[in-house]
């Protein structure tokens, strides 16, 4: 009964493996030719708005903390003033402008700016601040990428030739003595 395994085992392993369209070696090789260059940002600037100023500090913490972590120059301010949003409404549905009753909403602002940043080092900053986000605080992430200078605004080498000296015939005097 073994001897009868061991003959079937690699034809059968053999025609199991034929019906996928790639093998692990092909896929090796793929991977290795498709590696693309890793993005640059000069800075990545994050806003977050909150309407609770303790909540917003603290993740403003959090989020420069998450920075020194990884060796990233990190730099957080905040806004002095609050947005104030009112409402005025009517406490009535149908009568009674006298009685009216004001709703308010205020938004605090906090920035975070992280410098000189890898793609891959500011998408794994990113998502893991995104998964750690408190309820309350929204998150806008603005990106700034360096590139290079494209061809068609570089300056064209120019090419140093020898110098020759162009000398200008002596003027004839036209008018006779």
């Amino acid at each position: 009964m073994n001897s009868l395994r061991q003959i079937l085992n690699p034809i059968l392993t053999s025609n199991l493996f034929k019906n996928f369209s790639t093998s692990t070696q092909n896929v090796a090789k793929i991977g290795a030719a498709q590696e693309d260059l890793d993005k640059l940002y000069k800075f990545v600037e994050l806003e977050l708005r909150g309407n609770d100023p303790a909540v917003l500090k603290s993740f403003s913490k959090f989020a420069v903390t998450t920075g020194n972590h990884l060796d990233v120059g990190t730099k957080s301010w905040t806004l002095l003033k609050p947005n104030h949003e009112r409402y005025t409404l009517l406490k009535s549905v149908h009568i009674y402008k006298k009685h009216r009753v004001q709703y308010e909403y205020r938004t605090y602002y906090a920035f975070v700016q992280y410098k000189y940043l890898t793609g891959s080092t500011a998408d794994t900053i990113l998502e893991y601040l995104e998964r750690n986000l408190p309820e309350g605080v929204a998150l806008k992430a603005t990106k700034v990428e360096v590139q290079p200078v494209p061809e068609y605004l570089v300056q064209p080498e120019v090419e140093k030739t020898s110098t020759v000296k162009v000398v200008k015939p002596a003027e004839e005097n036209t008018n006779p003595p």
